[in-house]
């Protein structure tokens, strides 16, 4: 495919996108403005990236370290908010701090003072979201709902961490309505203990209409912009 023929492409998903994103705002009495697009762009090449800067995008977003840091050095003229949002272990923290903006994974308390430390000797500040499970299975990412106010005073007293909001993924298999009902419930009662969080990520390609009723804030697409990936693997 041509440079022009993608940039048609993906300009033409960015406003499908936009409009779903636009109608599931409006379906609730919510502003299109308050919903945020992050784009994944997980298994597809930087000049995808550049392309979709130059269509007015200002958040992308990755799953795995090693793919991250270089497309982030291949980019690193853009004016782009990177994030974070794949499952982090410990020995990647110093890494993932030296490009991320946001780090939307936080779920076990050892990554807290790692990303703290990495953050501090990048000289840079970090915005966290802790990532809560919603269905309590063992083995997959994600705190359960009451581990969330010990991790979230471990971030608070990090200097060079900030506290910005909560992430989840709907569990496969199950309805997101209903997932995300409960996300909305385990947020109001976040944002009472800690006013000043204002991030909510959730919801993907499949899903975003129910993570928007519910009151995300960032909705994180791949699929839908980029296209089904391909395996790099």
């Amino acid at each position: 495919m041509s440079h022009n023929e993608r940039l048609r492409q993906l300009s033409s998903n960015l406003e499908q996108v936009r409009a779903r994103i636009s109608a599931a705002a409006e379906s609730c009495d919510r502003l299109a403005s308050e919903v945020s697009l992050i784009v994944v762009t997980k298994n597809w090449p930087a000049s995808d990236v550049h392309l979709l800067s130059a269509l007015g995008v200002h958040d992308v977003g990755e799953n795995r370290d090693q793919e991250a840091a270089s497309k982030h050095a291949d980019c690193v003229d853009l004016a782009l908010r990177w994030h974070f949002v794949g499952g982090l272990q410990r020995n990647k923290c110093r890494s993932v701090a030296r490009y991320a903006d946001v780090v939307h994974s936080v779920d076990r308390l050892e990554l807290v003072p790692a990303l703290a430390r990495a953050a501090e000797n990048a000289e840079r500040h970090l915005d966290l979201c802790l990532q809560v499970s919603l269905d309590g299975a063992a083995g997959r990412e994600g705190a359960a709902p009451n581990e969330l106010p010990r991790l979230a005073e471990a971030v608070l007293d990090e200097p060079a961490l900030d506290l910005i909001g909560l992430m989840a993924v709907a569990p496969l298999q199950t309805d997101p309505q209903a997932a995300f009902a409960r996300l909305g419930e385990i947020w109001a009662d976040f944002q009472i203990r800690y006013p000043s969080v204002r991030m909510l990520s959730a919801g993907m390609s499949e899903d975003l209409e129910a993570a928007i009723r519910n009151g995300a804030t960032h909705v994180r697409v791949g699929t839908a912009v980029l296209g089904h990936r391909p395996d790099l693997r």
